[in-house]
């Protein structure tokens, strides 16, 4: 009971004037507004996906221009793609890590192996919003006449930097016996 000045009020005296057609108004009403406010009160969960689409747009810009450093014989080009941390993880071969390793690397797939084209066919990019995304996806190597010579498939871990999405880490291998 509640006494407010003179008047006397009750709970269960005012449920009874509140009919269940209201009762119902009401419940539906709360659902209704709770599950439209409640995607809002997860603010990570929307800026992941944000993050996983800028990354995917990244991605594909850098994918487009990659192998423009082999057709141009331009190692900035390529050098510029990775993160200044990261690491080539090439199939039989050391780990190459850091610019220097990366350098050497592409003056090698330039002057050694003969690559001067290419095309990245990116199948699924995973992420979370950490500022780490993962691309898996296909590759294909042309010579100098336009002629693959090689293909396989990748997996990228990419790194959001100051200087915008980089390879972090990439590893790959070709579908090709030795």
């Amino acid at each position: 009971m509640y006494n407010a000045g003179s008047a006397q009020y009750s709970f269960f005296a005012v449920s009874k004037s509140i009919s269940m057609k209201n009762v119902h108004c009401l419940y539906y009403s709360i659902i209704g507004c709770l599950t439209f406010l409640y995607p809002a009160c997860r603010p990570g969960r929307d800026s992941a996906g944000r993050e996983l689409e800028e990354a995917r747009k990244a991605i594909a810009a850098s994918n487009s221009i990659y192998f423009e450093a082999f057709a141009k014989n331009d190692s900035s080009v390529f050098i510029d793609r990775y993160a200044a941390d990261a690491c080539i993880m090439a199939p039989g071969a050391p780990v190459a890590c850091g610019r220097a390793a990366i350098l050497l690397f592409f003056q090698t797939a330039y002057r050694q192996i003969g690559l001067r084209n290419g095309r990245f066919i990116t199948t699924n990019v995973y992420g979370n919003g950490n500022g780490f995304v993962t691309e898996e996806g296909r590759w294909e190597s042309y010579n100098a006449a336009n002629q693959l010579f090689d293909n396989g498939k990748f997996l990228v871990r990419w790194k959001k930097t100051d200087q915008g999405w980089k390879m972090y880490r990439d590893a790959f291998s070709s579908d090709r016996s030795q």
